[in-house]
C-alpha cells in the first residue's frame, strides 16, 4: 500500500514560483509511474506532468510545458513539481498520483492519489 502526502501549496502572485512536494510512504516511489494532476473549480481533473518509473521519461501538458518541471528523488522517496511563471489559470488543487505504468497514468488509471494541496495565483 502506498500513501502519498502533498505539501508546498499556497498563495503566489502572477509570474511567481512555487515548488510542490509529494512524500511517499509504504513503498518505493520509483516502482510506479508518477505524476501531478490538478483540478480547478468547475473543471475536470487534468494530468499536467508525468515521469516514468525506471528511465525517468517525462511528459508535460501543453498548458505547463516550459514552465513546470517534474522530478523524483529516489533517496528521499519524494516527487516534486517546480512551477515557474505562474498564471491565474494555474489556480487549482494539485494532486500527486501513482500508477503501474506510464500508459496507466497518462490514461488516468490511477492506483494511488494524494489528498491534494491548494495553489492560488492571484495579485
Amino acid at each position: 500500500q502506498l500513501q502519498l502526502v502533498e505539501s508546498g501549496g499556497g498563495l503566489v502572485q502572477p509570474g511567481g514560483s512555487l515548488r510542490l512536494h509529494c512524500a511517499a510512504f509504504g513503498s518505493a516511489l520509483d516502482t510506479y509511474a508518477t505524476g501531478w494532476f490538478r483540478q480547478a473549480v468547475g473543471k475536470d481533473r487534468e494530468g499536467i506532468a508525468y515521469i516514468s518509473k525506471s528511465d525517468n521519461i517525462t511528459y508535460y501538458a501543453d498548458s505547463v510545458r516550459g514552465r513546470f518541471t517534474i522530478s523524483r528523488d529516489n533517496a528521499k522517496n519524494t516527487l516534486s513539481l517546480q512551477m515557474n511563471s505562474l498564471k491565474a489559470e494555474d489556480t487549482a488543487v494539485y494532486y500527486c498520483a501513482a500508477a503501474a505504468s506510464l500508459v496507466d497514468i497518462v490514461t488516468s488509471r490511477i492506483a494511488y492519489w494524494g489528498q491534494g494541496t491548494q495553489v492560488t495565483v492571484s495579485s
